[in-house]
């Protein structure tokens, strides 16, 4: 179910990752509860959401980007009404989104379908445990964030940090520069990096 697909895919983009809590899938007999480390900013309410009267700011801009580059996002600050129009087009309630706690809670409940709902639970169940960041996608946000650090950091010392092998890196990388994310100047022993936005 692509709207379920949508409610993770926000998750992991958005979660407070300084947080010591989990995200945590929760299913029932008529709804799933996705609950995520993170409230919404200060100067961002529920209403302003669901009325989309809200200007966007990623939490993990880095990750944000690289969802963006792989054409999981279509812009920054859709990822609501996206969720709430899929809702609209399955014909079932619209979810209900929530501050809970020290965090933000997104509640899909089911119709009264009894082979609409059972579909629907499993496949969040499964997209909510399995989803996430595919092994190269948290690659690629993990050199960035490195050469963020460390604009001067080596293929090698990048492989070293990882513990992957230096070719993999090299491949990375150059996936990073033909998606205009990175770019090498200078020499191997002097040269730097430099981070581009997404365009």
């Amino acid at each position: 179910m692509e709207a379920i697909r949508e409610i993770v895919m926000n998750m992991i983009v958005h979660r407070d990752y300084r947080a010591a809590s989990d995200s945590v899938v929760k299913v029932f007999d008529n709804r799933i509860e996705f609950y995520n480390p993170g409230r919404l900013p200060d100067d961002i309410s529920v209403e302003d959401l669901m009325n989309n009267t809200y200007r966007s700011t990623p939490r993990n801009k880095l990750i944000a980007d690289i969802f963006k580059d792989l054409g999981h996002i279509e812009k920054y600050g859709s990822g609501i009404r996206r969720i709430i129009r899929l809702f609209e087009e399955e014909s079932l309630p619209k979810p209900l989104f929530q501050n809970i706690s020290e965090g933000f809670m997104v509640t899909v409940f089911s119709n009264n379908n009894a082979e609409q709902k059972n579909v629907g639970l499993n496949v969040g169940l499964n997209v909510g445990l399995n989803v996430g960041l595919n092994p190269k996608e948290k690659r690629l946000q993990q050199i960035l964030e490195m050469i963020e650090q460390n604009n001067t950091i080596s293929a090698n010392e990048l492989a070293t940090n990882l513990n992957i092998h230096k070719r993999t890196i090299e491949r990375d990388i150059e996936e990073l520069k033909r998606l205009n994310r990175l770019q090498r100047s200078g020499s191997r022993k002097k040269g730097s990096w430099t981070i581009f936005p997404v365009e």
